[in-house]
């Protein structure tokens, strides 16, 4: 098991471009078993958790060509669908959370499907309701195998319904559109995710030929076709990379260039940051941050203490939360984070706080932060990653910190963020895989 060892006090300076979004990646890949001919994907990110789902998909057939690392030619014109219930497929697809978006486009043009209990990060309960009412309100029937962990979905012909989803669940939104599109008649999804992977995943089955209106709301209507055909699709900047790169900067004191971010769809994210007092400039599509000696949390207009939350978009993403609770304990001043969404996903603070920071866990889902305004610094530790974003908020303490830290388990990091060792080297951080 490989770790990082980091030694941290070092001031960062330079550029750095943000990899290609890993949860629009691992939609688009999913989406290119609704048709038989080849569909080019570009800036793919090249960590974990995709390149697990592309070899999946080579298990079942898929045509998979790679010119280069962060390009794949895709073309699902022979798969078998025997592969699905093999012991094989359960292990590899049992390790990645990402694998049960498989199973929309598996029934809207083959018919059947079988989803996984999904792995991924141990971040508290992650249900399947949102998926598995979503096929069956479709004409899916659901047959659940408890001795393998299987659910197995069957079908005649899916046919149009109106679907009022209990939670905007992103990735279940995804695996419903992906079924619907070759599903007969219209279906209406109503409370329907509208993040920016959800937009360009629409956008690219329009551009195959799919029938999609009101893409960005929180209202889809799906008018279902034959047949869809190939196109290719350039990924967005992954949002999440950007926001950890702001945060990195002004934990660390550092003068970095964030480039090629795709402004547009970040939302509220720099917002979000300048509410920490930290300063970013954006200039065209890049976001300077320039060295900062001190940023001071904004309050309320009646003074109360800031609490900065999850909420689906366009709400502040919960997988920055980690990121926004690490930068804010070196701040000036007190902010609350309220981690909605999942119940395990603020148990890493016990790291931060043996590195020196002031964080009380409120309960599992909020953590009070008194900054310390760099008057103490925070130590070097060893510690272990989590989860993906946790670890890489462990990774921005350690380099801000005095002396020498260690995180293992990095194979978590890995799993999110490309070559995230050797890109921080070319800023300057003294960081070495071990």
């Amino acid at each position: 098991m490989s770790s990082f060892e980091v030694i941290g006090g070092k001031k960062l300076k330079g550029e750095i471009t943000p990899q290609g979004a890993k949860n629009e990646a691992l939609q688009i890949i999913s989406a290119v078993l609704l048709t038989d001919e080849k569909v080019t994907v570009t800036n793919i990110p090249d960590i974990l958790d995709v390149n697990n789902l592309i070899e999946l998909l080579k298990a079942i057939g898929v045509k998979v060509e790679r010119p280069d690392r962060h390009t794949c030619i895709f073309q699902a014109d022979d798969v078998d669908l025997n592969v699905l219930r093999s012991p094989e497929f359960k292990n590899k697809s049992g390790t990645l959370r990402g694998s049960v978006m498989l199973a929309g486009p598996m029934l809207g043009r083959y018919k059947k499907a079988f989803i996984p209990k999904p792995g991924g990060d141990k971040i508290g309960r992650r249900r399947l309701d949102t998926h598995l009412l979503g096929f069956q309100k479709l004409g899916a029937e659901m047959i659940y195998y408890p001795e393998d962990a299987f659910y197995y979905f069957s079908t005649d012909g899916l046919k149009g319904t109106y679907l009022l989803l209990d939670e905007p669940s992103v990735t279940g939104t995804a695996n419903i559109i992906m079924a619907a599109v070759l599903a007969k008649g219209a279906t209406v999804i109503y409370n329907a995710a509208c993040e920016p992977y959800i937009q360009q995943l629409c956008r690219m089955l329009n551009r195959i030929g799919a029938d999609i209106q009101g893409v960005g709301s929180n209202q889809l209507i799906i008018e279902g076709v034959e047949k869809l055909h190939g196109t290719e699709h350039r990924i967005l900047p992954d949002m999440i990379e950007i926001g950890s790169f702001i945060g990195m900067a002004a934990m660390t004191q550092s003068d970095i260039i964030i480039k090629n971010c795709s402004v547009e769809y970040l939302g509220v994210i720099p917002e979000k940051f300048r509410q920490l007092g930290i300063q970013l400039n954006i200039v065209g599509d890049d976001i300077h941050i320039p060295e900062q000696e001190l940023y001071q949390i904004q309050t309320y207009m009646d003074g109360g203490v800031l609490t900065i939350y999850d909420h689906p978009w366009p709400g502040f993403t919960p997988d920055l939360l980690s990121i926004v609770l690490v930068v804010a304990t070196q701040a000036k001043g007190s902010v609350l984070i309220h981690q909605k969404m999942f119940e395990s996903r603020l148990f890493f603070v016990d790291k931060l706080i043996d590195m020196g920071a002031q964080i009380i866990l409120c309960d599992p889902h909020r953590a009070a932060v008194i900054g310390l305004e760099r008057k103490h610094k925070l130590r070097g530790i060893k510690m272990s990653s989590p989860d993906i974003r946790a670890g890489v908020s462990l990774l921005i303490a350690a380099l801000s910190a005095e002396g020498k830290s260690i995180i293992q388990n990095i194979d978590q990091i890995d799993r999110g963020y490309q070559y995230i060792d050797e890109r921080l080297r070319s800023l300057g951080a003294e960081i070495r895989r071990v």
